[in-house]
């Protein structure tokens, strides 16, 4: 995940606010609480690629900005969001849970995680408690870096009701099969 600035943040809140969509689905690169290292610094210190960093404390670094936009988020009253994430090279549920979190000003939810569609598998990556990330569902390889040949690649499909407006997230494998499903009901506004 790239480093978000203010201008960043301001200009996704606007569009939130903005949004007469039942569903705000925000789309991001890396997952929020998953730890994905970067190796390591001059110094020896670890470096993140993703969000997380390990410490499960106050938000630091870049858990600084996504803070701020959970936070803001809430302020705003916004509803129905759902983040969808990837490059993890595997498949996972994760519920974030303001009551298990270290940094808890922010409204529960859901992110979905899945792919790639060719590359090798690992997984799973180590959790951050820093925004109470709870894993629901994880499938991975039993041996890291698996080849695309072996068939652990995933993708998700969402699907929303046009009467209820329910959002069903369906995490599947290469073949198509339904690994996991999740239905959330929408909140009202």
């Amino acid at each position: 995940m790239s480093l978000l600035f203010c201008p960043q943040i301001d200009w996704l809140l606007q569009g939130l606010k903005k949004s007469k969509a039942v569903w705000k689905v925000i789309a991001s690169d890396m997952p929020l609480g998953l730890q994905v290292s970067d190796g390591k610094d001059a110094a020896g210190n670890s470096k993140w690629e993703a969000v997380a960093n390990g410490d499960h404390n106050a938000p630091l670094g870049r858990e600084l900005e996504v803070a701020r936009l959970l936070r803001e988020i809430k302020r705003a009253g916004i509803k129905n969001v759902v983040w969808l994430t990837a490059d993890v090279h595997y498949t996972a549920a994760h519920y974030f849970d303001p009551a298990k979190a270290q940094f808890s000003d922010f409204s529960p939810f859901w992110e979905f995680v899945s792919g790639p569609f060719n590359s090798g598998s690992f997984g799973p990556g180590k959790t951050d408690g820093t925004f109470g990330m709870q894993v629901f569902y994880q499938k991975f390889p039993a041996v890291q870096n698996t080849a695309p040949t072996e068939g652990l690649q995933f993708f998700g499909q969402v699907d929303i009701d046009a009467k209820t407006k329910a959002m069903t997230v369906t995490l599947k494998d290469l073949t198509g099969a339904a690994l996991y499903a999740k239905t959330l009901a929408p909140q009202r506004v």
